[in-house]
């Protein structure tokens, strides 16, 4: 037994002091799964499924891994699931965002504590592929990813619906008075009608399209349709790709580079898509000291086109993108501006990929790079004294006609100052207002929640008012839209500027210039911050998961990541990220 490849179920031992000892045991307990001898020492492909009751985008895992398991026998794999935390974005209090980090550590643990020689990656739902990367580039052991896949979009008379951009528009007509009760509660039963993530350019979306340019997930595959056959296929496909692996291994540290993250961030700003990807694709590449620059972010936005025409930036879905070509086409046109050296799990080079046949690409849905939607990224980062370290403005989904504005601040100090004030009637407050949202980042109480996204007061909004410029340290949706400025850095509730906005403090935002400035002088600033104190419980009051979180938890520039998981695993305090 001594001489056998440490491979499969001999891969990894439990520690006995006695190696034989250890397989002998093992196999014995395999043996009880109904394995015969010769299974036992096949190699093993992981599955590391996240089907959940609670997370509905993933509704479909049960036939997906099915179709996984058939493509690693087809490669002399043996298939063997095992589960992880699983992150329905809805169904999460106070956040997802704030378990993200576990659920990588649950991937990660588990991929390095168990024994399998290769591992395939199921999930879908926003911050369960930004999870499974992280864990995965930090296992680095061969990986493949297999997102959900959009739902389909359901009607409403004569309109298509997906969730979650029609939501929040037809929220917003109620809440304007636009749409009655008994119509936004037919709408409510018809906005997500199939399995699969949101069908819009959302998070979901934009992180499987990621997912694909970073080659995680094979070519072709980040579009089908959850509900398609082809989705089936992709699923065999993976496992098939995960088996080959075994013998001929690409490591998540091969596949992410600096190259392939730049690249990612061409497609992300060519796809106008989501914010939080900026987030999750910091922290992904953090994981191999890859550090992702606003200030370079800016420099691509600057010279890379919008050219997908999906909600929330245009009109069309998911389904729509994945019959128009989808990322093939889309890569194939931001090919003059791509590192065309960087690898696949399929084992070929971003440039091999796109010297095949394009095929047909719809140009209603996915632009040509000479005519545009857009001349410039979907995203810009702004600076200032009130975002020293950065803020993000989805400019593809705002309005221009507030680019270049100044406005006085009307100050919500929490979600439940909002929520207690946004639509009294007597509140101080016209359109030309810049409304601020402050303790809403990753070390408040709540979380860094998407709450970003701020109801335009009803006393507006039943005006006809649409849009307003409103400022927070918190997130939005990927599926959201509007002239929102998102993840100032540092947040409010560490000492950030932000924390030190009072009403009727002029501020002045220049989409043009990349700045977001408080117009009040430093003296002023300094007083109040002699008198400010952090609302955030001390961590030492805390327990558990909620006690680390707060110890460790980086700031929106650094991913929101650990600092513990870092790949220099440097704490929070040694790396001084709350002093802003």
């Amino acid at each position: 037994m001594t001489d056998e490849k440490e491979q499969g179920f001999a891969r990894g031992l439990t520690n006995y002091g006695d190696r034989d000892f250890s397989v002998y045991l093992r196999r014995s307990f395999a043996a009880s799964m109904g394995y015969s001898q010769d299974v036992l020492k096949k190699p093993i492909v992981g599955i590391a499924n996240s089907f959940s009751g609670f997370n509905s985008c993933h509704r479909h895992f049960l036939e997906l891994l099915e179709a996984v398991k058939r493509g690693v026998l087809l490669g002399g794999g043996l298939p063997v699931e095992f589960p992880t935390i699983s992150l329905g974005e809805v169904y999460l209090s106070p956040t997802s965002l704030k378990f993200r980090n576990l659920m990588s550590m649950d991937t990660e643990e588990m991929i390095r504590a168990q024994p399998m020689d290769a591992v395939v990656l199921m999930g879908g739902c926003d911050k369960t592929v930004p999870a499974q990367l992280m864990g995965a580039a930090s296992a680095d052991l061969p990986a493949v990813q297999l997102v959900a896949g959009p739902m389909m979009t359901s009607r409403h008379g004569e309109e298509r619906l997906g969730a979650c951009t029609d939501c929040r528009r037809f929220w917003g007509k109620y809440r304007a008075g636009e749409v009655s009760d008994d119509e936004i509660n037919h709408i409510e039963g018809r906005l997500a009608t199939t399995s699969g993530t949101c069908a819009v350019m959302g998070t979901a979306s934009t992180m499987a399209c990621i997912a694909e340019t970073l080659g995680f997930s094979l070519p072709g595959t980040a579009a089908i349709p959850a509900v398609n056959a082809d989705r089936l296929r992709a699923g065999e496909a993976s496992g098939l790709a995960a088996a080959r692996m075994i013998t001929d291994p690409i490591k998540p540290s091969q596949l992410l580079t600096e190259k392939s993250v730049e690249n990612a961030l061409r497609v992300l700003l060519a796809l106008g898509g989501s914010t939080n990807a900026i987030i999750h694709l910091t922290a992904i590449a953090g994981r191999m000291g890859i550090k992702v620059s606003l200030e370079r972010m800016n420099e691509l936005s600057d010279t890379t086109p919008v050219l997908v025409n999906l909600k929330p930036v245009g009109s069309a879905y998911m389904e729509d993108f994945f019959f128009a070509g989808g990322m093939g086409a889309v890569l194939r046109e931001l090919k003059p501006l791509l590192h065309l050296d960087t690898l696949s799990v399929s084992g070929e080079t971003l440039g091999d990929r796109l010297e095949e046949d394009p095929g047909y690409v719809d140009r209603r849905i996915i632009a040509r790079a000479e005519e545009p939607l857009e001349p410039q990224g979907g995203l810009v980062a702004l600076f200032g004294n009130l975002a020293p370290r950065g803020a993000i403005l989805k400019r593809s989904a705002a309005d221009e006609r507030l680019f270049e504005k100044e406005g006085r601040a009307v100050v919500f100090t929490s979600l439940a100052d909002l929520a207690a004030r946004v639509d009294d009637p007597d509140l101080d407050i016209t359109e030309d207002n810049f409304m601020v949202l402050q303790n809403a980042g990753p070390k408040s109480a709540s979380g860094m929640p998407e709450a970003g996204y701020l109801p335009i007061p009803r006393k507006l909004s039943s005006k006809g008012v649409k849009d307003m410029v409103r400022i927070s340290d918190a997130r939005m949706s990927g599926t959201a839209f509007g002239t929102i400025v998102l993840h100032v850095t540092p947040e409010s509730s560490t000492g950030g500027v932000l924390g030190l906005v009072r009403d009727g403090d002029r501020i002045r935002l220049s989409v043009k210039e990349k700045r977001i400035e408080l117009l009040v002088d430093e003296a002023e600033l300094d007083r109040r911050r002699a008198e400010w104190v952090s609302e955030n419980e001390p961590a030492e009051m805390r327990r558990g998961y909620d006690r680390l979180y707060a110890e460790q938890v980086l700031q929106a520039d650094e991913g929101c990541d650990f600092a513990i998981l870092q790949p220099n695993g440097r704490t929070g305090a040694e790396k001084g990220e709350d002093k802003g």
